[in-house]
């Protein structure tokens, strides 16, 4: 597993795949493997580089204020680091979150621009929902238990719950098997997401983007549509119709499918 200097901290990540460059930023408390179910496909048109953020993973998880402008300075100077002087960029929840601040602040090192689960900026719901997230942590004194136990309900339907309960318990089993994140470094995270604006930068995204929701999702549902694609210049949008969360996982075969169409359709 590679390691370069970024900023304050050494930063890990992985690459496999040939073609341009595309950058896959993970979620909240998740580690590079979480694209573990796009990687197959992905790899076969693109150089996937996925990266652990800082906080999370095998990357430094230093004390300080996090926030998704400063993950997205992180993506940046990883990208100068491994000599990427531009790149498409997909990233699901928190890892749309940074990819915002990246094409908005850093638009041309951005090629195109995937948001997955995106939200432009955090409303009451969502700081409720996150400050839940960190209250139960705290009280089972694990972050990957918490995840289990407390955004999983969210990630995925109740009927998938319902018909596929071996394969709720294999990726239960797959966050277990993974570093574990500090009680501290969540909480940075975390309130990241809490604090995450960028309303005033979406005018600067320059890049053609893919913005997706599941239909079902209440974290960041539909709701925050209008102002992503009212905001960014070039965007389209897709539902993933049987999926919350997670469609990464709820759906992978549509999900993969769709999400490469457009990243095909960016690539030359």
């Amino acid at each position: 597993m590679p390691k370069v200097r970024v900023n304050d901290i050494m930063m890990n990540y992985e690459q496999q795949g040939t073609g341009e460059p595309l950058i896959l930023i993970p979620y909240l408390a998740a580690d590079n493997a979480c694209y573990a179910f796009q990687l197959g496909e992905y790899s076969k048109h693109f150089t996937c580089i996925s990266i652990d953020p800082r906080g999370a993973g095998e990357t430094d998880k230093p004390e300080g204020g996090y926030s998704t402008e400063s993950f997205a300075d992180d993506v940046a100077g990883f990208m100068q680091a491994v000599g990427v002087e531009r790149a498409h960029v997909s990233g699901l929840s928190l890892g749309a979150a940074i990819g915002m601040w990246l094409a908005g602040k850093y638009p041309q090192e951005v090629k195109s621009l995937s948001l997955h689960s995106a939200w432009p900026k955090t409303d009451p719901f969502l700081k409720t929902v996150a400050q839940s997230w960190q209250a139960m942590a705290k009280g089972l004194g694990s972050v990957t238990e918490m995840v289990i136990g407390g955004i999983f309900p969210w990630c995925f339907t109740p009927e998938l719950y319902a018909a596929k309960p071996e394969y709720i318990d294999s990726l239960a089993a797959f966050v277990r098997s993974r570093p574990v994140q500090p009680l501290d470094a969540f909480g940075r995270q975390s309130n990241a997401v809490i604090a995450h604006d960028a309303l005033a930068i979406l005018k600067n995204i320059e890049a053609p983007t893919q913005i997706t929701n599941g239909r079902y999702d209440m974290v960041t549902s539909t709701r925050f549509s209008e102002a992503m694609t009212s905001g960014i210049d070039k965007t389209e949008t897709v539902i993933f119709e049987t999926c919350a969360h997670a469609p990464i996982y709820e759906s992978v075969d549509e999900f993969n499918q769709k999400t490469l169409s457009f990243l095909n359709r960016q690539t030359g």
